[in-house]
């Protein structure tokens, strides 16, 4: 992408750039068969050149052009940084992207990076005999995830309609029409704050496998990430360096990843007996949980449900010692309403959550199947959205029908695309890896980087 050029008297040398690759062009009037002066007299920096010439070599030996003719194909009507100074401000560079492509040779290789990643995991499926398929993004119930959806109107059948917060429901219909493994890779929309590791719009890839249940997902993971990290980075042990460290870590993806049993593991962090996890509904369990909150300064905004507790203490207690790839299992029913129960324990589910440096990266679990068990979690999380939860779903009666007609044994599985992105290429801002991240208009800027928390994770 044009090149860098140092007018001289008889002779101009710079440096022609583009997909990723220099060369120098090394331009002398006595081979030029144009006027050479009218010519690059009308060259600058970051202007688009096409080169007629023949190779040829410094007398330092770097390979080069000798060009006959030059001719500007599309001239740059603004000044580029220099590439002294470059160009690092982060706000310009997220909002000028294009001009961050160009100056910044990094920023392009994550971007290869991340097509590599995408398409690694796509391969990985495809082998495993998996379908890709596409599924609606605009939903009459926002369902699939506990997420705050962002509302859209149609015009021509006067509805309001919802952007989709995952396309779980559809694919386990599918399943249910006999197509036993199916994937999507593509966008979720999310309305809830934007950080460092969430942005309002993203990429998962969320697959459904007949006659799986979550054990099976978990070797899965194990095989399709640590496979990941060694194509990408050559070593299962990754450097990754988090917002505001002196130092980077190493991340090992070194397979079989370690598992966490959620309840165990934080009676055994706050060395306390809690209740069984089918009284979870009941007020008095919730008081508990509320009470241990309060003891312990775990923060927890309005409602204070008991699935909302649970969530903040894990993320306060356990979440944050997972730096290798961990799975936190069996988590409460209350807390998955499309999870399966747990098949041994009482009130628990088959369900796990992955997690890297500190941050969640997979959701997945054995299907819940039984559409009258279905519908009474969905009714329950009807009454929590009644009661102020924003992200409680609603009941979706298209889907409970569907699961009437047999959903076989499945398991499926949630990965959250930017995030891997992030801790495969050592980038800690979820903006780094997304080529147009959501960002505040230019007259509401605060001149502060925006680091709201979000209501969830996505």
């Amino acid at each position: 992408l044009g090149p860098s050029i140092l007018q001289v008297s008889t002779q101009s040398t710079g440096d022609l750039r583009g997909e990723g690759l220099k060369i120098q062009v090394m331009a002398n009037a006595s081979f030029a068969e144009q006027d050479f002066d009218a010519v690059h007299s009308r060259v600058h920096r970051g202007d688009i050149i096409g080169c007629v010439g023949f190779p040829g070599k410094t007398k330092k030996g770097e390979l080069s052009i000798i060009p006959k003719e030059v001719h500007i194909l599309t001239p740059c009507l603004h000044m580029l940084p220099t590439l002294h100074y470059g160009f690092k401000d982060k706000e310009t560079r997220f909002r000028q992207r294009y001009l961050d492509l160009i100056m910044n040779e990094d920023v392009r290789q994550r971007f290869y990076t991340r097509s590599k990643i995408i398409n690694y995991i796509r391969k990985f499926l495809d082998n495993l005999g998996f379908l890709e398929v596409e599924t609606p993004m605009m939903n009459i119930v926002a369902g699939g995830a506990t997420a705050k959806p962002f509302v859209t109107h149609h015009n021509d059948l006067d509805i309001d309609m919802f952007m989709r917060v995952a396309p779980e429901l559809y694919l386990k219909m599918l399943v249910v029409g006999g197509l036993d493994r199916v994937y999507e890779i593509g966008r979720n929309f999310r309305n809830e704050g934007i950080d460092m590791t969430h942005n309002p719009e993203f990429t998962s890839m969320e697959f459904y496998m007949a006659y799986a249940d979550y054990n099976d997902l978990m070797e899965i993971a194990e095989q399709m990430i640590s496979g990941l990290a060694l194509a990408i980075t050559g070593s299962y042990k990754v450097k990754y360096t988090p917002m505001g460290a002196e130092e980077p870590i190493i991340v090992d993806y070194t397979p079989p990843f370690k598992r966490i049993s959620m309840i165990p593991e934080l009676e055994k962090i706050l060395e306390v007996k809690f209740p069984c996890a089918t009284t979870f509904k009941e007020e008095s369990s919730r008081q508990f949980l509320d009470d241990l909150c309060v003891k312990h300064e775990i923060e927890c905004s309005a409602p204070r449900t008991s699935a909302r507790l649970l969530d903040k203490m894990v993320g306060d207690l356990i979440e944050v010692q997972c730096i290798n790839p961990t799975f936190i299992i069996e988590q409460p029913q209350i807390m998955c309403p499309l999870a399966k129960y747990h098949r041994s324990t009482p009130g628990l589910t088959e369900r796990f959550e992955m997690f890297v440096a500190t941050k969640e990266i997979v959701n997945a679990y054995t299907e819940l199947n039984d559409p009258f068990v279905q519908r009474a979690q969905f009714e329950t999380q009807a009454e929590a959205k009644a009661a102020g939860d924003d992200e409680a779903q609603l009941i979706d009666e298209n889907f409970c029908t569907s699961l009437e007609y047999g959903l076989p044994p499945t398991a499926g599985f949630g990965m959250g695309i930017d995030r891997l992105v992030m801790f495969l290429t050592d980038s800690y801002n979820i903006k780094e890896v997304l080529l147009f991240p959501a960002m505040k208009p230019e007259e509401q800027k605060d001149g502060k980087e925006d680091n709201t928390a979000p209501s969830s994770s996505s």
